[in-house]
């Protein structure tokens, strides 16, 4: 899998999680769900990605 589609398929997997322990857990795991649509936006404006650096780091290909 690619670079770019594995940080897609991270995105996803973290929004339903949050959401779940959103829902079933504890209404305050609505932070996590709100962190992770800031780093989606911060990354849309500044080119940087901290998953990517990870990924880059495991040696995913781009």
């Amino acid at each position: 899998m690619k670079l770019n589609n594995l940080l897609r398929l991270i995105a996803g997997i973290m929004i339903i999680v949050s959401v779940l322990l959103q829902t079933f857990v504890d209404p305050r795991w609505i932070w996590l769900t709100i962190f992770i649509a800031l780093n989606l936006v911060q990354s849309a404006f500044s080119d940087w990605c901290p998953a990517i650096a990870l990924l880059r780091k495991l040696n995913v290909k781009e």
